[in-house]
C-alpha cells in the first residue's frame, strides 16, 4: 500500500494479571488506563482503540478469554473491503528482568513453564498446538518488527527487537494469537515491558501511545 498507513486501523490490546514473583503486573495498569489515556491525548483520525482486556496469567486458563477477544475483533470484518480496515491485536506482557521494551518477532510452539501458572499448570516441552507439529515450530508476526523498533528508538525509547518471547504464558498466548491472525487475515504483535521500577508508568503509557501511532503510519503487507 505504499508508504501510507491503511485507511482504518483498529487495535485490541491485552495485558496480564499478577503471577508468581510479580505481585503487580505493569501491563494490567497500562491496559486498564489506556482507553482513558488515549481519549485524553488523542489518536490519529483513522485509528481506533477497539478494546482493552486483562487476561489471567495462565496458559490453557487464559484461552477462553483470549479467543473471545480475538473472535469479537473480527466480527463484521467480512462485510468491509479487505483494504479498508486492518485489525491488530497488541499483547503486552512483563519481563521482570528487562531494562527496555522488547518487540517480539515470533512465538514457539512450546510450553515449558518455569513455574506453575496462576491456575497451577506447569507443562514441560509440550506443543502448544499439537497439530502444528514439533515444539521447534515457530510463527512470526506479519508486522514489520524492525521498522517498528527503529521508529520507536528514534522517538527516544529504550527498545529492542527480540526473537525469543520465552516459553511461559506470554509465548503461549502469542502463539495462539499469531495462528488465529494468520487464519483470519489480521495482525498480531507481542511486546514485553519492564517493571515500573525500571521504566516508570508514565513513560510506559507514552511508549504504548507512540506504538499505537506507529501502527497507523507504517506500510502494510497483505
Amino acid at each position: 500500500m505504499g508508504s501510507e498507513g491503511p485507511p482504518s486501523v483498529i487495535i485490541h490490546v491485552t495485558g496480564f494479571k499478577k503471577f508468581h514473583g510479580v505481585s503487580e503486573n505493569p501491563t494490567e495498569a497500562v491496559v486498564n488506563n489506556l482507553m482513558k489515556y488515549m481519549g485524553k491525548n488523542g489518536l490519529p483520525e483513522a485509528l481506533t482503540l477497539g478494546s482493552c482486556s486483562i487476561l489471567e496469567t495462565a496458559g490453557r486458563g487464559a484461552l477462553d478469554a483470549l479467543y473471545k477477544t480475538l473472535e469479537s475483533a473480527v466480527e463484521g470484518k467480512g462485510s468491509e473491503p479487505t483494504n479498508s480496515r486492518r485489525i491488530i491485536w497488541l499483547h503486552l506482557g512483563v519481563n521482570s528482568g528487562a531494562s527496555r521494551f522488547a518487540i517480539e518477532r515470533q512465538a514457539f510452539n512450546e510450553a515449558t513453564f518455569r513455574c506453575p501458572d496462576e491456575m497451577g499448570w506447569k507443562p514441560q516441552k509440550e506443543p502448544i498446538v499439537p497439530e502444528d507439529g514439533e515444539i521447534s515450530r515457530t510463527r512470526e508476526t506479519s508486522l514489520p518488527v524492525e521498522e517498528i523498533t527503529k521508529t520507536l528508538a528514534k522517538k527516544g525509547y529504550e527498545v529492542m527487537t527480540s526473537d525469543d518471547a520465552g516459553r511461559f504464558v506470554c509465548n503461549y498466548v502469542y502463539y495462539h494469537s499469531l495462528r488465529y491472525a494468520e487464519e483470519h487475515g489480521t495482525k498480531s504483535l507481542f511486546v514485553h515491558v519492564p517493571l515500573f521500577l525500571t521504566i516508570d508508568e508514565d513513560t510506559q503509557m507514552q511508549f504504548i501511545a507512540s506504538l499505537l501511532e506507529v501502527f497507523w503510519s507504517i506500510p502494510y503487507k497483505s
